[in-house]
Order: C-alpha cells, then structure tokens, then sequence
C-alpha cells in the first residue's frame, strides 16, 4: 500500500554539469597546481606534509565509496539501489590514489624519518623496523593497494554499468563474490595504507589499531559526503521518487553510527596508552596535548563526535535537510582536522601552523574530485535504472 506513493511521477534527468561549477572545478585544480609549484621551489616543507593531508583525506573520500557499495552488494540490500551511483560516482576518483602515491614519493625524504639512512642509523628503535618500513616495501604496499583497488572497481561498479545498458539481472549476483573479496582485501590493505602514509610519520611510534582509527574516519566522511549528495539531488529534482528522505535517513543512521564508532576507537587507543604510560607510546599523545594542539584534539571529541551524535539522535532530524547538510559539513571539516591532527604535530611541535600551503593544495584536489564526481554522471544514468532490486529501494520505508 505504501508503495504508490513512490510510484507517482518517478523520473530520471540527465545530469548536465553546470558551467559554473565546472570553470569552478578547473580554477581550484589550477589553483592547486599553481601552489605545488611555487611549493617545491620556495617551501618543500610545508609543501609536502599539506600535500599528504588532502592526498589522504580525498583517497579516503572516493574508497569509502566503493565500501559501502560492496557491503551492500553482500548484504543484497535493495534499499540502497537508487542511491548506489552516488557512491559509484566518488570511485571514479580511484586512480589518484595511484598517482598522486607516486607524486608523493617525490616527497618523500621531507616526510618519513625512516627514508633518510642517518636518522636510521642513529636510531635503533627505527633501525629495528626497517624490515618494514624501506622505500621498495612502501612502493610495493601502495601500489598493490592502489591497483587491487581500480581492479576490484572495475569489475563491481563495471556490473552496475553493464546493467543499465543489458538489463542482465544476473549480474547483480556476479557482484556478490567480488565484493566479498573486496572486504578481506581492504581489511588488509587499507590498515597498511594508514600505517604507511601516517603512522610511520613518527616511526617510533605504533598503535595496534591505527588502520581501524583510520577506517572509522573514512567511514564517517564517506557517509557526510553521500548524505550532501542524496539532499542536493533531492532538492534538484533530477531523480524524482526514486530518492526519497527513507533513503536519506538510512544513509544518515550509518553517519551517527560511525560518529560512534570513531568516539570508541579512538577512546580505546587513547585509553590504553595513557594507561600503560609506556614512553615510546605515550609520546604521540603528549605531542598533541602540548600548545595548540591540545584545543584541536579537544574540538575533535566535540565536533567529530558529541555533536554529530546528538544532533542527528531524534528521527526528525536525520530527515531535516538543513540539519543534515550541516552536520554532514561539520564532519567533513573534522575529517580533514584529524589528518591533520595526526600529520603536523610530528613536524611543528606546540605550535599550531595553517594557511596558503593547505587551502591552495586542498583546492586542488577539491577541483580534481568534483570534476570526477561530475564526469561520472553526465556519462551514466544517475539511478541504476535495471537493477532487479529496484522495487525494494522504491517501496523502501524506515521503521525506526
């Protein structure tokens, strides 16, 4: 009974990037560019750590996209159907995860202690990991990590396009196996990822559960991001019927749960440490706890957490548009603040530094992904329109 009304004036639109956010796009990738230039020859510094921040924060943006697209292909959730190519849309930003790894090499003396032989040398608790953590081992993680990826992407995603054009229903089921795969690669895969690019910053340092810190995050930001975009297409009237505010609040149950999730890890590694009070474990914290770096990792318990949760705890919030635009944001924002938090307090130490070098690099990837994103979709249908599973994202109604 419930389902006519979903089945009043459904209609898909062709999505046609707007110039302005496209001249929008190119001026922000242009603005990137220019700031790594005059980076690498005025300040290689500044340069590569705000480098590796945005590297990091939009790679994490487009792999959650591709998670939460196989968790739902192996929990055959027809729910998520209709809202399955905006997620699609943020893989096609895969392969900068391989190109800008090795843009990142370029840099990379400026950033890992470990790179550079005399520190090594003088240094018998890195020399001790260097089975590990050597340029060849870190080339190789990346690039497996990199590729597996793009290849998982184009078989699972590749599915779902095939099948706006064939209407071949089986090959929602042949999505169920790689995606499967997919998770047990990434499980991996990803906690090397962290380890590499993040942890080893200070390479005296180890937490067990830094990739799950990580993951939690990703997560998170993934969630905001497909959130925005489930508001703006609603408003938009491009997809009409086809995403209704059950989709929205679904999607946004993920959002609070991972503001959760995020809280207890990050407690749990934090809680461990203060209390086995162990010296090579405790200086991570002692670093962030020192000038301004204690009010970033306070503001990060406050906005990455307490108010994300209580903002989005009553049912009628998680359907209030305005409501979760700004909280979808305020989570993006502190995404960005914790990679932050865990890259600059092992180069600048009590003092807090932001400006030119961050928003410039930051910019540039920003124009880079939306310009993806965009592309994407003036290709492709924006509702995968044959999937066999339509019916249920189409009569789809939250209980609780």
């Amino acid at each position: 009974m419930g389902a006519s009304n979903h089945h009043v004036n459904l209609h898909v639109s062709k999505f046609e990037a707007p110039a302005k956010l496209k001249t929008l796009s190119f001026a922000l990738i242009a603005i990137g560019l220019l700031t790594f230039v005059i980076g690498l020859m005025k300040n290689q510094d500044r340069l590569w750590t705000s480098y590796l921040v945005s590297y990091f924060y939009f790679s994490c943006l487009a792999l959650s996209g591709l998670f939460w697209i196989v968790i739902n292909n192996v929990a055959k959730a027809g729910w998520s159907v209709s809202i399955r190519r905006y997620a699609e849309a943020t893989t096609s930003f895969l392969p900068a995860i391989l190109i800008g790894g090795l843009v990142l090499l370029v840099g990379f003396k400026h950033l890992y202690p470990w790179a550079n032989p005399e520190v090594v040398a003088a240094n018998p608790v890195i020399a001790a990991k260097t089975g590990y953590l050597n340029m060849g081992g870190f080339v190789i993680r990346l690039f497996i990590f990199a590729v597996g990826c793009m290849i998982f992407r184009h078989v699972i995603v590749g599915n779902s396009l095939k099948q706006d054009k064939s209407g071949d229903e089986s090959l929602t089921t042949k999505s169920v196996a790689p995606s499967v795969g997919f998770i047990v690669f990434y499980a991996l895969m990803f906690s090397l990822f962290c380890v590499d690019l993040l942890m080893s910053l200070l390479p005296t340092w180890y937490s067990t559960i830094f990739g799950i810190y990580g993951f939690s995050g990703m997560f998170q930001a993934g969630m905001a991001f497909l959130a925005i975009v489930i508001v703006l297409m609603r408003r938009s009237g491009l997809v009409k019927g086809y995403v209704t505010e059950e989709h929205q609040h679904d999607v946004v149950k993920y959002l609070k749960g991972f503001s959760i999730f995020w809280a207890y890890i990050a407690f749990s590694q934090f809680m461990l440490i203060w209390y086995a009070n162990i010296p090579e474990e405790t200086e991570y914290y002692i670093a962030r706890a020192q000038g301004g770096w204690m009010s970033i990792s306070m503001a990060l318990l406050i906005f990455r957490f307490v108010v994300p949760f209580l903002a989005l705890l009553p049912r009628g919030m998680k359907r209030n548009d305005n409501n979760v635009l700004l909280i979808s944001v305020l989570v993006l924002v502190m995404q960005y603040v914790d990679i932050y938090w865990m890259v600059y307090p092992n180069f600048f130490d009590g003092h807090v530094t932001f400006g030119f070098w961050e928003i410039g690099i930051f910019a540039g990837f920003a124009g880079a992904f939306l310009l993806t994103i965009m592309s994407f979709w003036s290709k492709h249908s924006l509702v995968p329109l044959k999937d066999p599973r339509m019916h249920e994202a189409l009569n789809h109604h939250v209980a609780y």
